[in-house]
């Protein structure tokens, strides 16, 4: 073979680089940067390109106490500020607050035995690890968990790992709290050491916060003896400087007026859409679908055509709110902060793992408008910490008491549902409370979180439309003045209202700014994102299935019968699909009622709508009554056909009671002891074959 000499060499390289780039497209040298790995811009301690390594991190800013969340709401993430915030101010500690998918695990055997680690673990619908802690669920509970020095579950690598947990769960769902109860299995079997119990909190019996407080002081206790702690006098130390930029005008380009990232900022827009980034979608269609004047059910169909957002039926749609114009006033006229609401503020950290929870710079109106929760519940821990910034001795006493003694908070704040501004108005509404840090303020109140919704259309049959079905919430408080209004549902009315032609709305006296920062959201856009979910059809078509979904529960199953109804039309052969509706009366609030006329005649036989209507007859009947009269074809459809069964709606009753009644059906139907019945269930549910949507 003749030898290649220097040009035959450089032209075979030219085109092998040129063959390659065509046919991987550049994917080796051009995969672009994700532009959200950074999640915001300026002030976010967490970039893109750091460690993933939390001992490094933890070395380099001297601290000796991790919190990790898993949080979905972002309950959990509040209440590991909260321990850290504790733990620094009483006790003395380094403290660090992470997010569980910003690091890796593999060097949990390396932690040294002057460090501890807590786990603050929210469990996620049917006993899952929430979004950002599936790595590390996936991880502790693997066959093959492997850590960075080795060692078998037997030669207990974790010993010299000191940890802390608690867990935020609902009494409600059957795999209560299961998230902490299981990695604290876990990390025990690794040879790790609890300090302290397992704490629960249980939000479905409504002492979350009650449970927390209980669970934390022999924690800390135990906590202050392992490690030499000395506890002391408790002041604030700030976590972020909050500083006024007189150097800066609100309408400079810079400056966040509720852009959730750099990109919306600069009117970039662009994917991955996630929990971080959300899609301004176009509202295409939007329409009330009850007929009764004094509820409101919206019925909308967003438009994510071109977005590169795609869903499957059964998923969930979240929608990010925006505070009504009322309570920003409120909170931002009592903190007197009103002359000041368009001033420009810059947000840092103080501390190097501090991660600010909205992009900065920005203005005292766009941080409340748009990012911080002024409207969510308020916790005593909270209260007892803006006591030192009462404007007076009496306030201050007032403010002391609510937050030390749990009955009197319960009657003064959590039972009437007070948000913070109607705490601070209720003790003492003829001064301003100018003396409390705006930092305080951003440390001790949630970041404002996109509100999830079942998907009521079928993916097949509107690929590019999702359809929302969405009863727009409020509560009455018996002898209080006002009445809760549901911060998303009455933002997505007022959207409704404006696409109707009203150009000023105010549903039941609340404004919003539809229009979005900048007007970013004008010609009725709302920012959204799709997370996807387990609650699916089966894969055959000719599989049957049966529905319980009374009121907005109805939801996903809308599409599910939506889809079959295609498929059915298409030639499809498709199996039994038996809906169990119900709703006050069949002419107020009968969701759909014509569009199942249609899906019938498509489906023919093979659908049945078996309804409930509570307040037609002196004796309440709903679905989980009506299940029970169809005993026999419920027991048919699950033993013989092996039909899947499915429950959408309030968790803490209608759930419950249709889980209990079908363990009867079984049990009666087929002969056996309800202990065998209720396992026949528990075996349904682990297989997949009952499935739920639910809330409480």
């Amino acid at each position: 073979m003749a030898q290649l000499d220097t040009l035959d060499l450089v032209v075979l390289v030219v085109l092998l680089v040129g063959a390659t780039a065509y046919f991987t497209k550049g994917t080796y040298w051009g995969v672009p940067k994700d532009p959200y790995a950074g999640a915001y811009a300026n002030g976010n301690a967490s970039k893109a390109g750091k460690s993933r390594n939390i001992l490094e991190k933890m070395e380099e800013s001297a601290k000796n106490c991790v919190i990790f969340y898993g949080s979905q709401t972002g309950t959990a993430e509040d209440y590991a500020s909260r321990l850290a915030k504790e733990g620094s101010s009483r006790f003395g500690l380094k403290t660090m607050v992470a997010d569980l998918e910003d690091y890796d695990y593999e060097n949990l055997d390396a932690f040294p035995d002057d460090k501890v680690v807590m786990f603050v673990l929210a469990t996620y619908g049917e006993g899952e690890p929430t979004d950002n802690a599936v790595d590390f669920y996936e991880f502790v509970m693997g066959e093959e968990t492997a850590f960075s020095n080795g060692g078998t579950a037997e030669e207990k690598p974790l010993s010299n790992l000191k940890f802390v947990a608690f867990g935020l769960g609902n009494n409600t769902y059957e795999h209560y709290n299961s998230m902490v109860r299981r990695v604290n299995t876990a990390l025990l079997k690794f040879g790790a050491v609890r300090i302290g119990e397992a704490g629960e909190g249980d939000d479905g019996a409504g002492t979350m916060e009650e449970d927390f407080l209980a669970w934390k002081e022999p924690m800390w206790v135990e906590l202050t003896e392992k490690m030499g702690l000395e506890e002391r006098e408790s002041v604030y130390e700030p976590v972020f400087s909050v500083t006024e930029r007189d150097d800066l005008s609100p309408d400079a380009n810079e400056v966040y007026l509720g852009e959730p990232n750099k990109n919306h900022l600069e009117g970039k827009s662009k994917g991955p859409y996630n929990s971080h980034n959300p899609y301004i979608a176009p509202i295409a269609e939007s329409r009330e679908i009850f007929t009764v004047q004094d509820r409101n059910c919206l019925h909308m169909e967003i438009d994510i055509s071109g977005s590169n957002l795609s869903y499957q039926t059964g998923d969930h749609v979240a929608v990010w709110p925006t505070n009504a114009g009322k309570e920003v006033d409120r909170f931002l006229d009592i903190m007197g902060l009103t002359d000041k609401r368009h001033t420009v503020i810059s947000v840092k950290g103080l501390d190097p793992t501090a991660r600010v929870p909205f992009p900065t710079p920005t203005t005292y109106d766009a941080a409340v408008r748009y990012h911080m929760e002024i409207c969510g519940p308020v916790s005593r821990q909270f209260v007892s910490s803006l006591a030192a910034f009462a404007p007076d001795e009496t306030s201050k006493a007032e403010m002391t008491k609510i937050g030390n003694d749990k009955d009197y908070f319960h009657d003064k704040v959590s039972s009437q549902y007070l948000n913070i501004a109607q705490v601070l108005e209720s003790v003492d509404k003829s001064q301003k409370w100018s003396n409390i840090p705006f930092s305080i303020m951003i440390e001790g109140i949630n970041k404002i979180q996109p509100r999830y919704y079942s998907i009521s259309s079928s993916s097949l049959v509107q690929k590019n439309k999702i359809s929302i079905t969405a009863v727009v919430e409020e509560i009455r408080v018996a002898g209080a003045e006002h009445v809760v209004k549901g911060v998303t549902t009455n933002y997505l009315l007022a959207l409704k209202q404006k696409q109707h032609g009203d150009p000023n709305p105010d549903p039941h006296g609340l404004t919003y700014a539809i229009t979005g920062p900048r007007n970013k959201y004008d010609g009725i856009h709302v920012p959204v994102h799709v997370r996807h979910s387990n609650f699916k059809l089966p894969s055959d078509p000719s599989k049957p299935i049966i529905m319980v979904g009374p009121g907005s529960g109805v939801a996903p199953f809308r599409g599910f019968v939506q889809e079959r109804a295609a498929q059915a039309s298409a030639g499809e052969k498709v199996g039994k699909t038996v809906l169990f509706f119900g709703c006050r009366r069949n002419t107020e609030d009968f969701l759909y009622k014509d569009e199942w006329d249609k899906f019938a005649a498509d489906l023919g036989s093979s659908f049945e709508l078996i309804t409930a209507f509570s307040r037609e007859q002196s004796q309440k009947i709903y679905v989980q009554h009506r299940l029970k009269e169809n005993a026999k074809e419920v027991n048919d459809l699950l033993q013989n056909q092996k039909a899947n069964f499915y429950v959408c709606g309030d968790a803490a009753n209608m759930a419950r009671e249709v889980s209990n009644n079908l363990v009867q059906i079984i049990s009666e139907q087929r002969g056996i002891p309800i202990e065998k019945a209720e396992e026949v269930v528990k075996s349904m549910r682990s297989s997949g074959q009952y499935q739920e949507d639910v809330w409480s």
